[in-house]
């Protein structure tokens, strides 16, 4: 398992920002490769990363000439790969209801108020911006009411999303969280989640996957000019 990873990232994709935290709560070494979904059209549109990915999205992870797509198989893959410091619990049970709390962020909400939706909206509809928006935190708020639920009112919820270690539930709640922010979401209604953010923002393998701490951020990249 010596051969190199690389990730392909985009410093604001919330499935890049999963798959990020979940390479750090491994303490896995890797190499990231930005690409600019904005820039140039969307550097994921080249025909390089379009043949190495061919839903020219973000993440994908190479390990040495193997290629890994979609943020969860990419998070099975670690843990199968490199077994320590887990991201799923130890018995079935716990992993089905670990794998449900993850889809429901990134199958159920993350699809709704993603970039490829913003900008069809923008391109082929003309929705205005204060429209899209409302739009995003409709559908956000409507998964995190269940989410808050599910997490509230089961005893398996710990410090973190499935008890006192976190895991692939975290690595997709926390981008959400931060996505819910930018578009002005207040997140006093579900205290849980609130929660269980802040205490995984708390580690480093969390702040150091933050969309502000990417070599290709804005803030990243003018403090180096």
């Amino acid at each position: 398992m010596a051969e190199l990873l690389r990730l392909y990232s985009y410093w604001r994709s919330s499935a890049a920002y999963r798959v990020r935290i979940g390479l750090n709560l491994k303490g896995l070494r890797y190499e990231l490769i930005p690409m600019h979904l904005v820039r140039d059209g969307g550097q994921q549109h080249q025909p390089e990363y379009a043949r190495l990915n061919p839903q020219r999205m973000v993440p994908t992870l190479m390990h040495g000439g193997r290629v890994m797509r979609q943020s969860l198989s990419i998070l099975e893959y670690l843990d199968e790969s490199w077994p320590e410091r887990p991201l799923l619990p130890a018995t079935a049970r716990d992993r089905a209801r670990v794998r449900a709390l993850s889809q429901l962020v990134a199958a159920d909400i993350h699809p709704l108020d993603n970039l490829r939706v913003r900008r069809y909206f923008e391109e082929e509809w003309g929705v205005p911006p204060v429209e899209r928006d409302a739009w995003m935190r409709h559908w956000i708020a409507e998964g995190f009411q269940a989410l808050e639920t599910l997490l509230a009112d089961d005893l398996a919820t710990g410090t973190y999303c499935h008890g006192e270690a976190p895991g692939m539930a975290d690595c997709c709640l926390v981008p959400q969280v931060y996505s819910a922010r930018r578009f002005g979401l207040d997140m006093a209604a579900w205290p849980t989640i609130t929660r269980i953010e802040q205490a995984c923002m708390a580690l480093p393998a969390f702040g150091q996957a933050s969309p502000e701490q990417q070599p290709d951020a804005p803030q990243a990249q003018a403090a180096s000019a």
